[in-house]
């Protein structure tokens, strides 16, 4: 049940069977208000009822705990926080981590934009405080960024030829760090030979704020600090040289501008593996490509049937679901 139709029509018929017999209940005339409250249920209901069957069957079939962190930012472009990983992410996390066996590790299905470097932190340390190290990230898609980092957590990452990471290098203010850095040198240089190109770049320069710089510094280090250790401690824990080898593929690929040139760069399965990451190919196991598959088809869809912005959720407990208001 792989194919994106194949699930949009168990879709269709799950919601049409739970709407007959939400009407079939109900005596009496239906105000068209109220039928459409009936399909907004309806439609809720099929969408889980689709979603758990599937992580149900992944749980069953490979004894591992599965939860899902996925972002609507594909369907919803708009800049709203909720899209982002964010600290209020937690919530949902602690929600589908409850009462679930701890002993059988999990498999993190990824799909993010990236966001809050610090709240990335806090979502790994809560990981890596309940599973050890026995976390395995999956990208059925995308993850970018902050999400990149959260995959680098995982002993092993799971790609598909439609999988891609991107750069882990932060953005202040809208803004790449490193690009504020690159161009701050550029000025300093240009001024230094030519003292008449003062006035054009103090134009430029003049509107960051006192700390902006010092702040993309730090911003810098700390993004590389903690890929560098998450990867020295997990994926590379058993390497001979693994500080050193986890070092290399965070400053030369990850955390390099003028590497990767732009922030939104993706780097699929063959470039990562490259890179030196341990990455596990999706397509070797039918079965498992499968599995992925329809859960990443099941929650996409529940993001653009309901207009979701975020959805976390594991086999065992309930959905945490975010929406537009």
């Amino acid at each position: 049940m792989a194919n994106w139709k194949e699930v949009k029509d168990l879709f269709s018929s799950t919601q049409q069977r739970l709407y007959d017999i939400e009407r079939a209940n109900i005596k009496g005339p239906i105000t068209p208000e109220f039928n459409g409250m009936i399909i907004k249920k309806t439609n809720t209901e099929a969408l889980n009822q689709i979603r758990q069957h599937f992580l149900d069957e992944y749980f069953n079939s490979f004894d591992r705990n599965v939860i899902i962190y996925y972002s609507g930012f594909l369907r919803i472009k708009k800049d709203i926080d909720d899209l982002f990983v964010g600290d209020n992410d937690m919530n949902g996390f602690m929600s589908a981590i409850c009462s679930i066996d701890k002993t059988k590790g999990v498999d993190l299905f990824l799909h993010t934009p990236g966001g809050s470097i610090s709240a990335a932190e806090a979502i790994v340390n809560y990981l890596r405080s309940i599973f050890g190290d026995n976390i395995r990230v999956i990208i059925p898609q995308i993850a970018m960024s902050a999400g990149t980092m959260i995959a680098c957590c995982g002993k092993e990452i799971v790609m598909g030829k439609q999988s891609s990471l991107g750069p882990t290098d932060p953005q202040l203010r809208g803004l790449p760090a490193h690009g504020v850095i690159e161009e701050f040198d550029q000025a300093m240089d240009e001024v230094l030979k030519d003292h008449d190109k003062i006035l054009l770049w103090r134009e430029i320069i003049s509107k960051y704020h006192p700390t902006f710089l010092g702040d993309c510094k730090k911003a810098i280090k700390l993004s590389s600090d903690l890929v560098v250790n998450w990867l020295e401690t997990g994926m590379f824990a058993h390497e001979k040289d693994s500080h050193k080898i986890s070092k290399k593929i965070v400053t030369k690929y990850f955390n390099n501008h003028s590497q990767s040139k732009t922030h939104d760069r993706h780097f699929n399965y063959t470039t990562c593996k490259s890179f030196g990451l341990k990455i596990v190919d999706m397509e070797s196991d039918p079965k498992w490509q499968d599995l992925i598959l329809s859960i990443h088809h099941s929650t996409m869809l529940t993001i653009i049937v309901l207009n979701a912005l975020k959805v976390i959720q594991s086999q065992k407990n309930d959905p945490w679901i975010s929406t537009i208001s």
